[in-house]
């Protein structure tokens, strides 16, 4: 947490490595805690089929479709509270907090209750197949349930991070998928009176996990930055305008991954099985990046909050630097560690298709540390448009590759990927330009004036 509120005082000044690993280590720990489970989730429903393990995989991806979109809920709350912290607003800081969590609960239950009548659809969107249409159906219906109290941990998680305290969200997030991990094989298998619920058995244990966390992250906030008194709705636009690039921009990341995952599906079941198994190693290297964003992001408001543009500027230099070499890191233990997870994960059926596509998935790991880290970088500058827009050039090419791919080829899993890497490139490019030299209006440019 954050201790002092002078920004020359700043720990990171004096030590920029040392504070910047020290504040990523609890967000990395607390960030990979969830996908650790959802390979806890796939490593166990593997054992009921391939057709159970490609329905989980529809499932996770509609439902991170559905969060995702508004996951403004804690970038723009984490700025927003950091801002204010840098420029000694400690009453902006508790209006922000208590927005975010009002909102959160109001969109968390309106996706609860609206969202049932679309499941059907999604499902046989998302796969040709009747039993994964009827597995991931149950799934979802299920997971549904917990919507409120996963948007409320976003925003809480945002509050806190926006004051630097990346500890509590770490304590916090280990709770909840510890949780989820006992429960699973429990409500899964079955033991003693407890029957075998099968895939409903997973969704189960993660609502019961997801529910306790929420309690405890909204704590956690009460505490510190603390709630005003009442609901200030007046600064609603100004979220919702923060809100509206994001989504908008999440919205258009998220159409990629869902049709990436439609179009392995539609290969074909096993085709389905691997991509899930790729994406869910995928999403656990990839977050590893995004706790070098989460810090710069919260760094680089903070300074910007406070007029110190040359310290954003240096911090994103450091965050860029820490976030590549960890992603080559990232990729070298895939290309290791590729029989272990097959052997681990993969149904034998689907093996023939996974070698490949892991093969590519893992090359482009370098190349997603530099798109991960300039987001949390322009986060932190308030950069949403441009985000935005270079999540639409990149975005747009990627579908319009996918569309042109030819599903019944051999190798068309590791096509969805290699079109996966460029989709990536285009942001990565579009990202490191805003910050070097500062394409276009950007907030980070270097001025004769910065100190």
């Amino acid at each position: 947490m954050l201790d002092t509120a002078h920004p020359d005082e700043h720990p990171f000044v004096s030590r920029p490595h040392r504070t910047l690993v020290r504040l990523t280590l609890p967000v990395l720990i607390s960030l990979i805690a969830e996908p650790l489970t959802g390979l806890a989730d796939t490593a166990f429903i593997a054992h009921l089929g391939a057709a159970p393990l490609a329905a989980l995989g529809v499932g996770t991806v509609l439902l991170s479709s559905i969060f995702w979109v508004f996951n403004f809920l804690g970038i723009g709350t984490q700025t927003e509270v950091a801002r204010a912290t840098g420029s000694a607003k400690a009453e902006g800081a508790r209006e922000a907090a208590g927005l975010a969590l009002a909102l959160a609960t109001a969109i968390g239950c309106g996706i609860a209750l609206l969202g049932w009548p679309f499941l059907d659809a999604a499902a046989r969107f998302m796969s040709n197949d009747i039993g994964v249409q009827r597995d991931a159906i149950v799934y979802l219906q299920i997971r549904l349930l917990a919507a409120p109290a996963v948007l409320v941990t976003v925003a809480a998680f945002g509050a806190l991070r926006g004051l630097q305290d990346m500890r509590t969200p770490l304590w916090i997030a280990l709770g909840i998928n510890a949780l989820n991990l006992g429960l699973d094989p429990l409500l899964i298998f079955g033991a003693g009176p407890v029957p075998a619920l099968g895939i409903a058995g997973a969704a189960w244990a993660t609502l019961v996990a997801q529910t306790i966390g929420a309690i405890a992250a909204f704590g956690a906030v009460r505490r510190r930055p603390g709630l005003p008194p009442r609901v200030h709705w007046r600064g609603a636009r100004r979220l919702l305008s923060v809100g509206r690039d994001l989504f908008f921009r999440t919205g258009l990341l998220l159409s990629f991954i869902l049709l990436s995952t439609r179009s392995a599906t539609l290969i074909g079941v096993e085709a389905g099985a691997a991509h899930q198994v790729i994406r869910q190693v995928w999403v656990f290297t990839a977050l590893f990046l995004d706790a070098y964003a989460a810090t710069a992001q919260s760094l680089v408001a903070y300074f910007l909050g406070a007029g110190r543009r040359a310290l954003a500027r240096r911090t994103s230099g450091v965050a860029l630097a820490w976030s590549f070499a960890t992603g080559t890191v990232l990729a070298a233990a895939m290309l290791l560690l590729e029989e272990p997870t097959a052997r681990l994960l993969v149904p034998a059926p689907a093996r023939a298709v996974f070698g490949a596509a892991w093969l590519t998935a893992a090359l482009a790991q370098p190349l997603n540390s530099v798109s991960f880290a300039t987001d949390g970088i322009l986060w932190g500058a308030h950069d949403y448009r441009y985000l935005r827009n270079a999540m639409f050039a990149a975005t747009m090419l990627g579908i319009g590759a996918l569309f042109a791919l030819d599903l019944s080829h051999a190798g068309a899993l590791n096509h969805i990927w290699i079109v996966t890497g460029i989709w990536i490139s285009v942001r990565g490019v579009f990202g490191v330009s805003r910050i070097w030299p500062g394409f276009g209006n950007s907030p980070l440019r270097a001025r004769d004036s910065d100190s």
